[in-house]
């Protein structure tokens, strides 16, 4: 049914209200001074980390908020912008009083940073005016910022110039997925045609560190490798890849006539932060001919530190490499850069075309349609924060950022080395340190009861506000694990943390044992 004139004018009259420069300027400086108020307030000893409330109180409430507002067909003409910028004032503050606070230095949980607040003023202009990639045309600013990132981090990598290409990805799973397709595609190239119809003769496998990253699980599952073809390399007492078991593994899948579409090392793995030997397990892909996958999506920008980049020798020599920047420099979630050592393979993930996207007419622009590399069709510029940052800055502030925040985990474990009832499970070679709270007491129980006690604490702890921190299972004992993602976190911080967990501990001892069910909480 079509609408009436007057109808159709009120409509356009409300739809012009909502684009007006005038609301979008009062709502601007509005939401300026409650970012600064915000920042301002996380720098106070006793500011909240995570504002806890059960799912389904938050949940109401923001129902509550989306019924609050119903917009009738014959609602008059708004003559004042003021109650919007009111309610839009009270819309901001709920949201920053109920979000995680990772800008508080006593956040020391997830691989998620708090990340650099002007990243965030540059990513509002893509969010604002709605900068979008698929080909040049639709992005020609996004996809110039893109190319260029892509140029200077392979660079630090250490790719050759002008060999290798990569792209920017909604997050570290998409690039790890995009990157193992290309393997996969490259090695089995009936499948991407006949799915699960082609004869996979002999059976493809992928061959991964026992640590790496459960997106990989996923990828090999997506890709029709299936789960149980993705497998698990041995580790080393420091829980890197063997590259003595890698070696072997090799050899037995070419005895049983398995194809291995990729070997995947870590950069670092998740678990405990540990940094695959990269040149030995190139020597071996190199050798046998299979491609190299790295998931750096953490410990990639390690490479700009002059103090730690032996860390990250080897990694221009994979095939692929996952590199976030949104974890160790400190982005805004998401920008996840994936890197092919070989520009010739940057295509090789997807096999189509798009005739009312690609303009044959002009070929020489193919080269920079990015959306034929990525699962995207439509993708956000999401390295605009990174430009800005990159350019007002420098890029010694990520070799800062590196160095700063995994000596802040050194001390850490110096500091747990002095204690008599706190235990480092290992020596940090970054930024994550996993470590027990092991008083005589709690060591009098079982591992049962031990983990259990540990998993009740970690709960105890993040509900109350005081500090973020997330656990681990290392060989089947429950314990913390801290990851440094706030570069002003200090040792009075991790003191401070200590203390609150003997603390809680007393407070809980005398409500335990007590039937306890562990939350599966994703490393990340």
């Amino acid at each position: 049914m079509s609408m009436t004139a007057p109808e159709l004018q009120s409509a356009r009259t409300r739809i012009h209200a909502t684009y007006s420069p005038d609301l979008l300027s009062a709502a601007s400086q509005t939401l300026s001074e409650a970012l600064t108020q915000h920042a301002r307030s996380l720098q106070t000893p006793d500011g909240q980390v995570l504002n806890w409330n059960p799912p389904l109180e938050n949940i109401q409430l923001a129902l509550r908020k989306l019924n609050s507002h119903v917009t009738s067909s014959t609602e008059p003409e708004v003559q004042s912008q003021q109650p919007k910028v009111q309610e839009f004032q009270q819309l901001t503050q709920l949201m920053l009083e109920k979000g995680h606070n990772l800008q508080n230095p006593r956040y020391i949980g997830h691989q998620v940073p708090a990340s650099v607040p002007l990243a965030g003023l540059f990513d509002a202009i893509a969010s604002v005016t709605n900068q979008v990639m698929a080909v040049y045309e639709m992005g020609p600013w996004a996809t110039a910022v893109e190319i260029a990132l892509i140029k200077m981090i392979g660079k630090e990598i250490g790719f050759p110039t002008d060999k290798f290409s990569g792209l920017v990805t909604h997050g570290g799973s998409l690039a790890n997925l995009t990157g193992l397709l290309a393997a996969r595609n490259l090695t089995c190239p009936e499948i991407w045609q006949q799915g699960a119809s082609a004869k996979n003769e002999p059976m493809p496998v992928i061959l991964a560190s026992s640590d790496a990253h459960y997106s990989l699980t996923r990828s090999a599952g997506i890709l029709g490798i299936g789960t149980e073809n993705i497998l698990k390399v041995s580790l080393d007492q420091q829980r890197r890849m063997n590259p003595l078991a890698l070696r072997e593994m090799i050899l037995k899948c070419q005895s049983e006539n398995r194809k291995i579409i990729a070997v995947i090392a870590c950069a670092c793995a998740t678990p405990i932060g540990a940094f695959d030997p990269l040149n030995e397990i190139a020597d071996l892909c190199e050798q046998f001919q299979i491609w190299l996958h790295v998931d750096a999506a953490h410990g990639g920008p390690t490479c700009f530190s002059q103090h730690h980049n032996y860390l990250t020798a080897g990694l221009h020599r994979a095939d692929s490499v996952v590199f976030d920047a949104h974890k160790m420099m400190f982005m805004p979630a998401l920008c996840a850069f994936l890197f092919f050592k070989d520009k010739a393979h940057q295509s090789a993930a997807f096999q189509q075309q798009a005739p009312y996207l690609f303009d044959p007419s002009a070929p020489e622009i193919a080269e920079y349609d990015l959306g034929l590399r990525t699962i995207e069709c439509t993708k956000r510029a999401n390295s605009y924060s990174l430009w800005g940052v990159w350019s007002l800055f420098g890029k010694g502030l990520f070799a800062d950022l590196v160095d700063v925040t995994f000596e802040t985990a050194q001390i850490f474990y110096e500091m747990l080395e002095q204690t008599t009832d706190f235990e480092p499970v290992h020596k940090p070679e970054c930024n994550i340190l996993v470590f027990r709270y092991q008083p005589d007491w709690l060591q009098q129980l079982s591992i049962e009861q031990q983990n259990l006690f540990h998993f009740k604490l970690r709960r105890v702890i993040i509900e109350s506000g005081e500090f973020y921190i997330v656990h681990s299972v290392i060989d089947g004992q429950a314990a913390f694990r801290i990851t440094v993602m706030n570069p002003l976190t200090t040792d009075i911080h991790l003191t401070k943390l200590l203390e609150t967990i003997r603390q809680k501990s007393s407070e809980l001892r005398t409500s335990f044992p007590a039937s306890v069910q562990p939350d599966h909480c994703e490393q990340t």
